[in-house]
This record gives C-alpha cells, structure tokens and sequence, in this order.
C-alpha cells in the first residue's frame, strides 16, 4: 500500500499538495446539522461550503424526508471529503454533540434569537440547519443550547437554506482566522497521516 501511495504522490505532486493544505486547515471542532434537507441542489451547494471552510463533519438527521441523491458533478467533489453521521432522531444526534462539548446552535427566526454575528463561534459549535419549507422542528428549537438568524435588511425574512449555511459558516470562519485557528492543524499529527492515507486513496 505505502509503495502505490508514493506512486501517486510522485504521480500528481499537487494533487497531494492540496490535499496536505487542506487537512492541515479541517477545523473538527466546527460541524453542520442538516435536518430532513430535501432538495438535492441545497444539500450540493451546503456541503461545497462545508468543504470550503474546513467542516470534517456533516451530521444528517432525517426522519421524515429521505435523504436526497447526490450529484458528485454539481458538488464539485466536496461530498467525498467530508465525514457522514446519520442519525434518526435529533434527540441522539443532540446527546451525541453534546458529549463531544458541541454548543448547538439552530437557525430560527424567533424573538429570543441572536444574530450570528453575536456567536461565539470559535467554540465548538454545531450549526443546525431545517427543512427547506418548515425550517427547523420545534424539537430542535427546544433542545439547542441557543436559537441563531442572520440580520435581513430587505423585504424577505429569510435566505435560501444553502445561502444561509455558507453566511453562517464563513462567519465561523471569519472568527477562527482572527483566533489563528487554520494556521496549526487542529488534527493531532495521528490523525493527520490516517486522513491523508485515506485522502490520498480517494
């Protein structure tokens, strides 16, 4: 195995070069909770975000809608980078998180809710994201830690699922850059070398 890995570092040098940058910035600390997202383009373009900011981990909560087929094409690959936890109740995937010392965080625009940009989401922080038509179930409103919306100016109430996933999470990313946190890999050195076996394989 480790003779067919130097083969393909030699083979395609910068493809391992991205691959070493990237997992040297995966924040594991910062994940995303997609409750019974329906719409495969939705889920598409949450997981490019994902991706984009160093989100290991997607957990995906589906109890009612049955979890959409993907397009490996329109995600740009981002889907084969990134970890999957399926759960069938929010009740576990919260219990879950919580045991890791996630804060959980639900979109919901609701009076007692704060604005992203008052998060502290240099925490480790699960970020919940609902249905496409009914938003988050009011189980998922009762059991996170805090209720979140972003600030609208106009005359819509809210932002498109996917559109409100990337705003949340490059405002995580915001913060973590300010904190220094892509500048050292928060994998341990361990962890480092499995993933880029496993990466390198892909």
């Amino acid at each position: 195995m480790f003779e067919k890995l130097e083969q393909l570092d030699l083979k395609s040098p910068q493809r391992t070069a991205k691959i070493d940058f990237a997992l040297q910035r995966r924040q594991p600390t910062l994940t995303v909770v997609l409750e019974n997202i329906h719409d495969p383009h939705n889920m598409n373009a949450i997981l490019r975000s994902c991706d984009a900011v160093g989100v290991m981990t997607v957990h995906l909560v589906y109890y009612i809608e049955e979890f959409p087929k993907l397009n490996h094409v329109t995600s740009s690959g981002a889907y084969k980078w990134i970890e999957y936890v399926r759960h069938t109740s929010v009740a576990s995937c919260f219990e879950k998180l919580h045991d890791d010392g996630f804060q959980i965080l639900a979109t919901k625009i609701e009076p007692n809710a704060k604005t992203i940009y008052d998060c502290d989401l240099t925490r480790p922080t699960a970020l919940v994201l609902g249905n496409e038509h009914r938003g988050v179930s009011e189980e998922v409103a009762r059991l996170a830690d805090e209720l979140i919306y972003i600030p609208m100016m106009g005359m819509a109430e809210s932002l498109n699922v996917s559109v409100a996933t990337a705003v949340a999470l490059f405002e995580a990313h915001r913060q973590r850059r300010e904190l220094g946190m892509y500048d050292a890999p928060q994998l341990s050195p361990e962890a480092l070398r499995s993933k880029r076996v496993e990466w390198l394989m892909k």
